[in-house]
């Protein structure tokens, strides 16, 4: 019961701060490409790649690989808004604008996660 409380919390601020980078973002480049999805799912892989890596090689115990996985990085991260902002992009007929923001988002978020979980490997 305890663990899905802290789930439940760590999920409350990855969404707080995922509109707090989105907003943040937003403001300081263009409103015709999502940058701020873009870099919030990017940097929600890198944090999900480190707690995986340091999970599986260093032992990070159950309770916080969650917490901080499934709690703060599913709260943080959007699938969602990433599907719907390049649907978007299509309808307004931006398909070069729709296609980048599908490849660089499964591209950099991979690469990211790669990373996140390399440098827990150091």
């Amino acid at each position: 019961m305890l663990l899905t409380f802290a789930v439940a919390v760590a999920a409350g601020l990855g969404a707080v701060a995922r509109y707090l980078l989105d907003q943040f973002v937003g403001h300081r480049l263009s409103n015709e490409f999502p940058y701020g999805t873009l870099v919030i799912n990017v940097s929600g892989s890198l944090l999900l790649g480190l707690v995986l890596g340091l999970a599986m090689h260093h032992g990070l115990t159950n309770a916080p690989t969650t917490v901080i996985g499934v709690g703060f990085a599913g709260g943080y991260t959007t699938l969602s808004t990433w599907a719907y902002e390049t649907l978007v992009l299509a309808e307004e007929r931006e398909y070069r604008q729709a296609a980048i923001n599908v490849a660089a988002s499964a591209g950099l978020g991979l690469a990211a996660a790669a990373a996140g979980f390399a440098l827990a490997l150091l």
